[in-house]
């Protein structure tokens, strides 16, 4: 008997015509959980304005926080049963959880349920995204993934900005925004039903683990296993590690970019318009790298990304009377800072087999995730001391190196064996 994933794989692989779907799909996915993800952040001063629902600041803390905790626990939950039930199945159900839960959340009567749909929902989301990636990797026919990933992982800023300019309108009626974000997304899941098969490389590996035995050759271990076989150890131990410091620069600075820049002297709108300036660099560094990595190789552009996003981030710390040299400064650093990350992502996406791709995106996302908690909680220490400019940005610069030496230590290429 075939397995769940393997039938409806064979039934749903891309068609003549269908194989642009996918890509729009699996961006589409990601840019809902961009939009998903930035929106409570978008309306806590409100909740905290209105005291709605009883909201106070512990309580926005105590969201944020679980918010965050569950999406890391999604993402490192989703490997195992991307990697035994297929892509397709596990994007179209997590979109469906997270859409269906967001909704709750917009009807939450107190503040005890709002938490406990965000949690819930925040596990659907974490794990979208390792999915996505895993499925667009397989499903680009050229072998590199450079291009694929960053250009998947534009989505999320898409989202980020879309829900950034809706709040400007609607935040004062939070439950719409909610509401909008779990709409669009119960609206995706016919489409991704319909237009989205699954990865055949996916559908190949479940094969030719199913076949009878007519080699000595050894299959490639599945799951957690295969993350650490043989020399995959090495490259585990150093995606883990380079994956939590890129997420830890990424939410350090989304957090506290404008904070630490007003401390410094400029204008608080001239602050809030760096950290745009940023995020637009991001999207411009993820199309550059994705284009560099396939034409020289993910490592080399991954280790170059990270030793100049410490270049630009120490460079920040110089002070700028020139309006527009400090915002190229802040564009170029977002160039780099961003998409160093999504980099590391995809030199997963590349390495690992297919058994074992779903759970090595999963986990690098998972660990990631305690960065994205630990860097505004270091940055935030700073600014309470009152030393975030220009500490802030000289820690940043140190967390880059240590990413950088992080891809050192992985092995540029494996094989499914690990040798």
């Amino acid at each position: 008997m075939s397995t769940p994933a393997a039938a409806p794989g064979a039934a749903n692989t891309a068609r003549a015509g269908d194989t642009r779907w996918p890509a729009i799909l699996c961006w589409l996915a990601v840019a809902l959980e961009g939009f998903d993800l930035v929106v409570l952040g978008a309306v806590i001063p409100e909740l905290l304005a209105t005291n709605a629902i009883g909201f106070t600041p512990e309580a926005a803390t105590l969201v944020a926080t679980l918010s965050l905790v569950g999406v890391g626990l999604g993402a490192a939950a989703v490997g195992p049963i991307a990697d035994r039930f297929g892509r397709r199945y596990t994007i179209i159900f997590c979109v469906l959880v997270f859409s269906l839960f967001t909704i709750l959340v917009a009807f939450s009567p107190n503040v005890a349920l709002f938490t406990t749909f965000r949690f819930i929902a925040g596990l659907a989301l974490g794990a979208v995204m390792p999915g996505c990636l895993a499925y667009i990797s397989e499903h680009n026919k050229s072998g590199k993934t450079g291009k694929a990933t960053t250009l998947t992982m534009t989505g999320y800023h898409a989202g980020a900005v879309a829900i950034s300019l809706l709040a400007v309108f609607y935040s004062h009626n939070w439950h719409l925004l909610f509401i909008a974000g779990g709409v669009a997304g119960l609206v995706l899941v016919p489409l991704l039903w319909w237009k989205l098969p699954e990865s055949q490389e996916f559908v190949e590996a479940q094969a030719a683990k199913q076949a009878p035995a007519e080699s000595t050759a050894v299959a490639p271990k599945t799951g957690m296993a295969g993350l650490f076989v043989g020399r995959f150890k090495l490259v585990t131990i150093g995606v883990w590690a380079a994956s939590f410091m890129g997420l830890l620069l990424v939410y350090g600075l989304n957090t506290w970019l404008p904070k630490i820049m007003a401390d410094a002297g400029y204008e608080v709108s001239d602050s809030l318009v760096m950290l745009f300036v940023m995020n637009v660099g991001a999207v411009v560094g993820l199309v550059i790298a994705g284009w560099l990595a396939d034409k020289h190789g993910t490592k080399p552009i991954v280790l170059l990304w990270f030793i100049l996003a410490a270049v630009f981030l120490a460079a920040l710390s110089i002070p700028m009377t020139s309006q527009i040299l400090l915002n190229i400064a802040v564009f170029i650093t977002g160039v780099f800072v961003f998409s160093a990350q999504v980099l590391v992502y995809a030199f997963v996406s590349a390495i690992y087999p297919p058994t074992a791709r779903g759970t090595a995106l999963g986990m690098a996302s998972a660990v990631g995730r305690i960065g994205a908690i630990v860097g505004p909680f270091i940055t935030g220490t700073l600014v309470t001391a009152g030393i975030a400019y220009p500490w802030g940005f000289y820690l940043f610069a140190v967390v880059a190196v240590l990413g950088f030496a992080a891809m050192v230590i992985v092995p540029k290429a494996v094989d499914a064996a690990g040798r």
